[in-house]
């Protein structure tokens, strides 16, 4: 059974961090299109998992990220401002690929045959 109180500290975290980016002063995230695309926090409140997207691709994305955990504490003083939580987790950032992932499983299915292009041949073979 799936506990409700930590999935909505999941979505106050991420929302909280989402907010706090945007004063980041560091150069790898201040002039970077920067979002939180996830959030995963243990049952036992000590560590969460921080997904980090950004707009450039995957190099762009593990520098954002590493910036982010450079501030954790920047971070983690606004969660405890906050939110009320018996304990602070320890904030882990982790560079989200799944964008360039997904563009490159869209470029795989543009390069396969359409379904009407395979009607086509069919037709054409059993009327010779």
């Amino acid at each position: 059974m799936a506990n409700h109180n930590i999935d909505r500290l999941n979505e106050d975290i991420k929302r909280e961090i989402s907010s706090a980016v945007r004063d980041i002063k560091d150069p790898r995230v201040a002039g970077r299109l920067v979002s939180i695309t996830g959030c995963h926090l243990t049952s036992d409140l000590s560590y969460c998992k921080l997904y980090v997207s950004c707009m450039g691709g995957s190099g762009a994305a593990k520098d954002a990220a590493e910036a982010l955990t450079d501030a954790s504490g920047f971070f983690k003083r606004r969660i405890n401002q906050r939110i009320k939580m018996r304990k602070l987790p320890e904030l882990i950032f982790i560079p989200d690929n799944s964008l360039d992932y997904y563009s490159h499983i869209e470029k795989i299915i543009e390069g396969l045959p359409s379904a009407d292009g395979a009607e086509d041949a069919d037709n054409n073979a059993t009327e010779k």
